[in-house]
């Protein structure tokens, strides 16, 4: 997708045998297959060429490997780069934002300039170039403004915004929801029961993000609910069809060794339920499915809870 917009795009790839095969093939047949990689990306797993005197570096690493892969990269890094993240989690332990981490990370060698990208995409659809609309978000609104202007193109569509706590929350705590909707389908529960999901779990995202210094209005927009409703019911969602599968009796280790690619939910979890006790928000969905997943509950029992609840107000 960025390829046409830049004369060179640098693709860093963990797996030397991966990126010889992507070299000679100009396919991603692990990750994305049936998609023809431009002839302008270059592809390496050599970090230090892949990131030598970028003008952006746009990292989507799993979460649990952000803070060292940008530990690795600091010595070979420059402040005039401008930092965008992609990564949609929250860093288990320090329950730090994405941004937060490489911010850290590079501070004893420069302040560094970070975005971070969110909103509603599958990246079969961005691939065979399906309308997308992104957010980008920044307290460095300059920094927001340049990477609008750089990656939007004919089928991709990037919205400023000045929140970044909002977005980043946004983007993680959607994924533990995702599950629950996964649940919802795997027991075949209706559609009310989804919408009701839905809501509810964009409410309890709203008052975290709330709590964390976000802008609740944030979570109206693309990387709240148009992120949510798309993880919560597109086929393509890893962290739904872990949902569906623990709702059909498989365990969450078979789960999981079975997916080449990481559903970050399972681990969000963690410092989603650790930020609601911090902050004291409450967050029944989160609770339900961190017990679902990591204390042993069952699904039904973890719906049932949600139903039997106290009654309040909206």
């Amino acid at each position: 997708m960025l390829a046409p917009r830049f004369d060179g795009v640098r693709l860093w790839v963990r797996e030397p045998d991966l990126a010889a095969e992507m070299r000679e093939t100009r396919e991603n047949r692990v990750f994305l297959p049936g998609f023809q990689l431009p002839p302008s990306v270059g592809i390496s797993s050599d970090l230090s060429a892949a990131v030598d005197s970028a003008d952006i570096l746009l990292s989507v690493v799993p979460s649990a490997y952000l803070r060292g892969l940008y530990e690795q990269m600091a010595p070979m890094l420059r402040p005039e780069t401008l930092f965008v993240s992609a990564t949609k989690g929250l860093e288990r332990g320090t329950l730090r934002r994405m941004s937060d981490v490489i911010a850290e990370t590079l501070a004893p060698r420069f302040p560094a300039r970070v975005c971070v990208l969110s909103g509603p995409t599958f990246a079969r659809e961005v691939a065979r170039e399906d309308p997308t609309a992104v957010v980008v978000a920044s307290s460095d609104r300059e920094a927001a403004q340049l990477i609008q202007t750089a990656f939007s193109g004919p089928t991709l569509r990037l919205y400023t915004s000045a929140d970044p706590a909002g977005v980043e929350v946004g983007g993680a705590v959607k994924n533990v929801v995702a599950i629950g909707a996964g649940v919802c389908h795997g027991l075949g529960l209706g559609h009310n029961a989804l919408a009701a999901l839905i809501t509810r779990g964009l409410a309890e995202i709203s008052r975290l993000a709330a709590a964390m210094g976000g802008d609740p209005r944030t979570l109206a927009g693309l990387a709240g609910l148009g992120d949510l409703v798309l993880t919560c019911t597109g086929e393509l969602s890893r962290n739904r069809t872990v949902g569906v599968e623990l709702a059909r009796g498989r365990s969450l280790d078979e789960i999981v060794a079975s997916m080449r690619m990481v559903a970050e939910g399972v681990e969000t979890v963690h410092a989603a339920l650790d930020l609601a006790r911090k902050y004291g928000v409450e967050m029944p969905i989160t609770a339900q499915m961190h017990a679902l997943l990591h204390e042993g509950r069952s699904p039904r029992e973890a719906i049932r809870l949600l139903m039997d609840r106290s009654l309040k107000d909206e």
